[in-house]
């Protein structure tokens, strides 16, 4: 896995609108290469402020949005259009205004979809992955996975100490009992995570700061799941200067942008 390279910004608002700039070439560039882009999306704050700047930026016409795929790292299991659900949120800040094809847009399942239960809607959701990723794969070529940074360090649905953190087999697992709500909620693992070529996690403000010292410290990842977070090729951590402000100055470059 690769090593966790900082960024650190002066605020959440030009963290987003960078990371969004860094997301379009990111895009661009695999579609350049292999004639398409698969992306795995983060909800909260973060994730949303990326997506609300991505639609905002002048840049966001060099994408081909027909040829994007675009994925979950986890998602509340409430009925299909609640408010509180990652894809309602990430349409409203972005999706329902660029031309993607409905096809591959991959929303994780609902509680009034098909499923009848949180489980049996995660083993769809890691069979929706393998079959895009072809025979013998069991998820498709992430480019880049986002994901926020939650102020007990938690990642997707991924919270300290539950067994969604511990899998090692599954890409997708049932939540339950999460200790923020709702309690039922999908996740991909770390295992699934790790897939990506690269996994970008997202820290603004002074309530991450103490999560992004933590994992970046050298704790365990059943302790602290963002620790555990790592791309293939590139693990970035794209911070505020709040959220950095418990990091050792030696963690990373004295210029910010």
């Amino acid at each position: 896995m690769s090593t966790p390279e900082l960024v650190v910004h002066r605020d959440k608002e030009l963290m987003a609108q960078a990371a969004a700039a860094r997301l379009i070439t990111r895009i661009v560039d695999a579609q350049a290469t292999r004639g398409s882009a698969s992306v795995v999306l983060t909800g909260g704050r973060n994730g949303n402020g990326l997506l609300s700047a991505l639609g905002a930026a002048p840049a966001r016409d060099a994408i081909d949005w027909s040829r994007l795929d675009l994925w979950w790292g986890d998602e509340r299991f409430l009925p299909g259009g609640d408010p509180e659900r990652n894809v309602t949120q990430a349409r409203e800040a972005l999706l329902d205004r660029v031309p993607l094809d409905p096809a591959r847009v991959h929303a994780m399942p609902a509680s009034d979809g098909p499923y009848d239960d949180v489980d049996t809607a995660a083993a769809a959701y890691a069979e929706e992955l393998a079959a895009a990723a072809g025979p013998g794969g069991q998820v498709p070529a992430f480019d880049v996975l986002m994901l926020g940074v939650g102020p007990d360090t938690h990642v997707a649905s991924l919270f300290p100490e539950l067994p969604a953190v511990r899998e090692t087999e599954r890409t997708v697992v049932g939540v339950h009992g999460a200790p923020k709500p709702p309690p039922l909620r999908i996740s991909l693992t770390l295992p699934a995570i790790r897939s990506a070529a690269e996994v970008w996690l997202l820290a603004a403000g002074e309530d991450k700061a103490k999560a992004a010292a933590i994992a970046l410290s050298g704790a365990g990842e059943v302790q602290a799941p963002a620790a555990g977070a790592r791309g293939r090729s590139r693990t970035l951590w794209l911070l505020d200067a709040a959220a950095a402000s418990e990091l050792p100055r030696s963690l990373y470059p004295s210029a910010t942008a």
